[in-house]
């Protein structure tokens, strides 16, 4: 059985699509040896080092109600939506997990708003890792951790091509992107934010075009832009060995969507990149990677 490391992207709602990669990848024979997750990324990839077997994870994935999704919890900051709902979703597989528990080595990756810096989270409460690279900066609440407040970690490192490379040195980094390469970025949908449906639909409508409601859709569209550009400069400067994009351009990071959907476009997206992942498994790449000695591509946050 060929071992792989994982680099399993953020990109919201599209995340579920890395369930199909991952199930995939395994049922051609590959074992996943260690997982390095940023937003949507770090929610699949802790579910899946936690041990999660397929069906429990989808009923999970199928049984999400999408109206309370977003509720907010009584000591969130300041932020649009909460992430009430993710912790309901990941308590069953997580609930007092330390990493130290999981069967599969397992990092995130997020942002500190006192530092500026990125961090990469690999030890105490996974849940509390997790949440932490799932806050999009204002829509979620920053997670405190220690001394610091942390954000997704998509703001700096959308894809960790070099945290995977970190924890499984010897082996090939398979990295997922849920983003489309540049050719593709005007086809991308317009970014959608959920709102209370107790608000009528005339007044949000109203609201969404005032001059103030058009100019935050100016800059996060904006702030989108950058996000998909670093995406593209890490992966050609961290030079995974394989890049998996499954075709879920069509999707924005809060619409509803059908899991079954998702999850198709990444087996398909695997059996596409199959040949490319033979390649490398191939010896003299194999050899390469015997001579790689990585450090920690940014800096630890302890306990």
């Amino acid at each position: 059985m060929e071992e792989i490391s994982l680099a399993l992207g953020g990109g919201g709602i599209k995340g579920i699509a890395h369930l199909g990669i991952i199930f995939r990848l395994q049922e051609a024979g590959f074992k996943i040896k260690a997982i390095a997750g940023t937003s949507a990324g770090g929610v699949v990839g802790a579910v899946i080092a936690a041990g999660a077997e397929k069906p429990e994870i989808l009923e999970a994935v199928n049984g999400i109600d999408s109206n309370k999704f977003f509720s907010r919890q009584h000591n969130d900051g300041p932020s649009l939506l909460g992430l009430a709902g993710l912790v309901k979703l990941l308590s069953p597989f997580l609930h007092d997990k330390t990493f130290d528990d999981l069967e599969i080595p397992f990092a995130v990756t997020a942002v500190d708003f006192i530092s500026k810096q990125e961090f990469i989270l690999k030890r105490g409460p996974v849940i509390n890792a997790v949440l932490a690279t799932s806050s999009i900066p204002g829509v979620f609440p920053p997670v405190k951790i220690g001394n610091t407040e942390l954000v997704d970690g998509g703001v700096l490192d959308p894809v960790p091509v070099a945290v995977a490379r970190w924890l499984a040195p010897k082996l090939p980094v398979v990295a997922v992107c849920l983003s489309p390469v540049p050719e593709q970025w005007s086809e991308l949908p317009e970014i959608s934010v959920p709102v209370d449906p107790r608000i009528p639909g005339p007044i949000m409508h109203r609201l969404v075009n005032l001059r103030i409601g058009q100019a935050i859709r100016i800059y996060v569209d904006s702030m989108d832009i950058t996000s998909r550009m670093i995406t593209e400069l890490r992966l050609q400067v961290e030079k995974p060995d394989v890049i998996i994009r499954p075709d879920v351009v069509k999707f924005g990071y809060l619409d509803r969507a059908d899991p079954d959907v998702l999850i198709n476009l990444g087996i398909e997206a695997v059996e596409k990149a199959l040949p490319e992942i033979q390649v490398a498994m191939g010896w003299h790449h194999k050899f390469a990677r015997q001579f790689l000695n990585p450090q920690p591509p940014g800096k630890l946050l302890e306990d």
